[in-house]
């Protein structure tokens, strides 16, 4: 089940919701939006209505003019994958000790399974999803971040070319995250950092990741403590404290750098629920942790920053204007 059951909503309920909503989406028409979809929300244990809806909200990003980029991990698909093949995964500070085998079932894993299921789900809603990774039009340049760790990457650079000529023709790309350095040897690479690198690349508007918790707290242990707005500085303190640890680190270094580069605001919340993307984006308070960088002002109700009209950017007139 989804962490969120859906409630039935009386006609004026509705009605406010959407007029809710009117000011984002006037605000995000034409703003490219990269979301990381997480590994864990398609793993056998997951609820296969966490993808439709997933799938869901993005098209509806789309049809409402926003630009979304879906990049995606699949962790917990490849350590399956390997244990059926009889490799047992190793694991060092974290990060998969990747040697060739390993890094060809990664790539199988990640281009040829994970990539082609959310690729469906969104096709399900018409021919908008293009499936393609990192080594397509080298995308990403990849480096060997440690020799002790084999064929795991870092980004080196990322060139968004392919990426804008997608979204001017309306598609949404999805991006599986193996990359090659410049001599055509394949990396696997942490997919909060690849969202990361490629949202700042894009110089989007929005950097969301959908994770398995409900955002960033200040007592990790304690749920009542949900940060609704934090700025980057105020995240280099928390991994330096120490209360940001094991697999939320990586996206919370990815959302401090990104929002330093020219993203203007990311985001950490919890994609087990419902729509979580929608209730992020197109409500006053959203579900989750918003992160700004360290001269912006949140806005009314810490979700928006109205243009002269209070509106936010005006609409295009036409399609082409995307």
């Amino acid at each position: 089940m989804s962490a969120s059951a859906g409630v039935e909503l009386g006609p004026g309920d509705k009605a406010e919701m959407l007029v809710e909503a009117l000011p984002y989406i006037r605000r995000f028409w034409g703003k490219v939006v990269v979301v990381k979809y997480g590994g864990n929300a398609l793993g056998e244990s997951a609820d296969p209505e966490d993808l439709e809806s997933f799938a869901e909200d993005v098209v509806l990003m789309r049809s409402v003019g926003m630009l979304p980029v879906v990049v995606h991990g699949g962790g917990p698909q490849i350590g399956a994958m390997m244990t059926r093949l009889g490799k047992e995964p190793e694991f060092r500070n974290g990060l998969r000790v990747t040697d060739a085998e390993t890094l060809e079932i990664a790539r199988m894993v990640l281009v040829g399974k994970v990539n082609r299921e959310i690729v469906s789900a969104v096709n399900v809603h018409g021919p908008l999803a293009v499936g393609l990774s990192g080594e397509d039009a080298n995308l990403i340049i990849a480096s060997a971040r440690d020799d002790e760790l084999g064929f795991v990457g870092d980004v080196e650079v990322v060139d968004p070319s392919l990426l804008e000529r997608l979204l001017a023709q309306g598609l949404i790309p999805v991006v599986a995250t193996i990359a090659s350095d410049e001599r055509g040897q394949a990396y696997n690479i942490n997919a909060d950092t690849v969202a990361g690198a490629i949202a700042a690349s894009l110089k989007a508007e929005k950097l969301v990741y959908l994770t398995d918790v409900e955002g960033l707290r200040a007592d990790p242990e304690e749920p009542t403590t949900l940060m609704h707005t934090v700025t980057a500085a105020d995240l280099d303190a928390m991994v330096r404290s120490g209360s940001v640890r094991a697999g939320m680190v990586p996206k919370v270094e990815a959302c401090a750098r990104a929002v330093r580069a020219g993203v203007s605001r990311a985001h950490i919340l919890d994609g087990r629920v419902a729509h979580a993307l929608l209730l992020e984006l197109f409500t006053d308070h959203g579900v989750g942790t918003m992160v700004s960088g360290p001269r912006q002002d949140h806005g009314p109700a810490g979700r928006i920053d109205p243009g002269p009209d209070g509106f936010g950017a005006p609409a295009p007139q036409n399609v082409e204007e995307l």
